[in-house]
């Protein structure tokens, strides 16, 4: 290794020194967690760490745990000053990771690789090194197994780690703890925006049996109306399919949306593909501002996925596979849009979807048309409840974006800032 090789692209301010490559082996221990698994979770007790939750609630850093268990003979209380990495896991991309135990006291659980690193290797440093780049597809290479991939105590005595200074150590992993918390305050922001959207849509909207909503803007007493679906709009057309390129798309290309553009009841622009040149004259049925885009046709678990397009795309046209609904005048789009892609909404469009298991499946036209929608008969309050939830999801598109851009931005520094 050259020593312009082992310095990273980024650094903070006055660290210069190269860093110094060693074998994991020589400069920790090892050992195995033992005595505890999901069965032995309990109400309360003393906190335990499992190796599950490197997977379903993964941290490079351990603070604390929300799990415990009754104390048991022999237990491996961590010192936090400890890592830990599975021991077993389904592929060898999951299993490549690693998380520091920053708190004493917690009980390490079985399936655990624990590794002690002597003084030179600070754990959060190594976690967030083991879990990243390159050091982590070395780790993955070191998993065994099929069905189950496995990885041993021996298997990561001979990973080979760079290491800078301490001071530095440290400072690279205050600064990445530190965006973790970042990201997780954002993540948490938008997880408590999804479920008050949910919670506003089931009181927002009449149950089953039921003709007005428990909860509804002052001024609107009328009961709700049940109208079909193709009463409410003024023209249904599907585009057409043509042949395109993954070449990247520009403002002034045609392009045609993937099916992929709604999903989780939103629809993006941005899921287009640009137009072969001697197929751009054989393109139909652009997006239009105001228009529902649905999914007629897809795997069974998609089909039926709608979104609201916002904007007018004059040169982004919908494949034969997508529907574009414009709506009568006297209707609220935004209104009639959260009601198509609501959970019992979109149960109902799947259910009538036509196509054996696996396959591909078509929703038929007549009996999409034919759905039963319940919605205010007043046009002000049904703009009223569009508006609403308008505001709702653009703060929740927002706090997704921001969520993002943090992960984008640790993960482009990552690579730029470990060798």
């Amino acid at each position: 290794m050259t020593e312009s090789s082992n310095k990273p692209s980024i650094r903070f301010t006055g660290f210069t020194d190269p860093w110094e490559q060693r074998k994991l082996g020589n400069i920790a221990s090892f050992t195995k967690g033992n005595g505890y698994s999901k069965a032995d979770i309990r109400e309360s007790g003393v906190p335990l760490f499992l190796y599950g939750r490197m997977y379903t609630q993964y941290e490079a850093a351990v603070e604390s745990v929300d799990t415990f268990a009754m104390p048991k003979q022999g237990t491996l209380y961590s010192t936090g000053k400890e890592l830990v990495v599975p021991a077993s896991g389904e592929s060898a991309e999951d299993i490549a990771r690693a998380s520091a135990i920053c708190r004493a006291g917690i009980a390490l659980g079985g399936d655990l690789n624990v590794i002690y690193p002597q003084e030179m290797a600070k754990p959060l440093f190594l976690a967030y090194g083991l879990s990243h780049g390159s050091n982590r597809k070395l780790l993955a290479q070191r998993a065994q197994g099929k069905t189950v991939v496995h990885i041993h105590a021996s298997d990561l005595e001979g990973l080979s780690v760079e290491l800078p200074s301490i001071p530095e150590q440290q400072t690279i992993g205050r600064f990445f703890s530190r965006l973790d918390s970042l990201i997780t305050l954002h993540q948490r922001k938008y997880d408590k925006l999804v479920v008050l959207k949910k919670s506003m849509l089931e009181q927002m909207f009449p149950q089953e049996g039921e003709s007005v909503p428990k909860i509804r803007f002052a001024g609107f007493t009328d009961p709700w109306e049940q109208r079909k679906l193709g009463e409410l709009i003024s023209e249904i057309a599907a585009g057409k399919s043509v042949n395109s390129t993954d070449d990247p798309v520009s403002t002034a290309d045609i392009a045609v949306l993937k099916t992929s553009c709604v999903s989780n009841g939103y629809f993006e622009s941005a899921e287009c593909k640009r137009v072969i040149e001697s197929e751009k004259d054989l393109v139909k049925c652009s997006v239009v501002a105001g228009s529902i885009i649905v999914s007629r046709m897809n795997t069974p678990d998609r089909v039926g996925a709608c979104g609201l397009s916002e904007a007018s795309h004059d040169n982004l046209f919908l494949p034969d596979r997508l529907w574009r609904l414009s709506l009568r005048s006297d209707y609220d789009p935004y209104c009639v849009y959260v009601v198509l892609a609501s959970e019992s909404s979109q149960t109902r469009i799947k259910g009538m979807a036509s196509g054996t298991s696996g396959s591909m499946h078509n929703v038929p036209k007549q009996s999409f048309l034919g759905m039963n929608l319940l919605l205010p008969a007043n046009c002000t309050e049904q703009q009223a409840i569009g508006s609403f939830f308008s505001r709702l999801d653009s703060l929740i598109t927002l706090h997704q974006r921001k969520l993002e851009l943090l992960q984008n931005i640790k993960k482009s520094l990552l690579e730029q800032m470990f060798v």
